[in-house]
């Protein structure tokens, strides 16, 4: 259902069985997915795509102009997946022809109330993100990952698979996978164990990754001797995705 008082743009492209609430305004190349249900007082605006089964509530701002002052009208995108709640008051910008002109949103997101998703991020599948936080420009979150309330994140920065953030952290260096940080700049803290066995990772496995934790962050060694050693412990390759991800650093990790 489309209530009258909607705006919609003659180049918008609606799917099947989507709602649209009131005053919410669907702008030039804006382009929904079927089964998808967009609340009153919504603005989104394009090129925007939007996949099936996603819920956008009221006062969410969708596909706007981001905020870069280099920006200067470019034709960039952003791209969202299936399944996403955006929450009252979220606000997502697309992307910069600096970058690869699109920000990104995976599946089976939660954005919280009041987030904010900058240019030409690329967010993964299955993150929360809390009320508040807040992703400058050009930052990756890898899958599954939980950024508590109020996390703000210095553009750039990386957040990897399982990463887990507390409440006001403050994001300056990348946070490699499976570790919890917190602090103001952030720090580890120890790694996101329970939330590795509700992903369905044995006990080997969430064991392995304790060691190789120990091995970047207790025993005193380099990052490069850390690595190694890890390398040693990696008989079934969970801890692959944190050596890559180590080794693939730009900003460097937290420390």
């Amino acid at each position: 259902m489309i209530h009258p008082t909607a705006i919609i743009d003659d180049s918008a492209s609606i799917g099947n069985n989507v709602s649209i609430g009131p005053y919410t305004v669907v702008g030039p190349h804006v382009e929904i997915g079927d089964h998808c249900v967009i609340g009153p007082h919504v603005v989104l605006r394009g090129p925007t795509v939007l996949g099936q089964h996603n819920r956008i509530y009221q006062f969410a701002s969708v596909g706007e102009d981001c905020q870069d002052k280099k920006y200067q009208g470019e034709p960039t995108r952003l791209v969202i997946g299936d399944y996403n709640v955006i929450r009252e008051g979220v606000t997502i910008h697309r992307g910069t022809v600096q970058d690869q002109g699109v920000t990104e949103i995976g599946s089976h997101n939660l954005l919280m109330a009041y987030v904010h998703v900058a240019h030409d991020c690329v967010v993964g599948n299955h993150v929360i993100l809390a009320n508040n936080t807040t992703l400058a420009g050009h930052v990756y979150v890898g899958d599954w990952a939980i950024l508590g309330g109020f996390t703000g994140v210095h553009q750039f920065c990386k957040i990897g698979a399982h990463a887990f953030t507390a409440v006001n952290s403050v994001v300056v260096q990348d946070i490699p996978p499976y570790i919890m940080a917190q602090g103001h700049n952030a720090v580890p803290r120890t790694i996101n164990s329970e939330g590795l066995k509700r992903r369905g990772f044995t006990p080997q496995q969430i064991t392995a990754i304790k060691r190789a934790y120990k091995l970047l962050y207790r025993q005193g060694l380099t990052v490069a001797e850390a690595v190694e050693k890890m390398r040693e412990l990696n008989a079934d390759e969970e801890l692959t995705p944190l050596i890559d991800f180590i080794l693939s650093s730009k900003r460097g990790i937290i420390r």
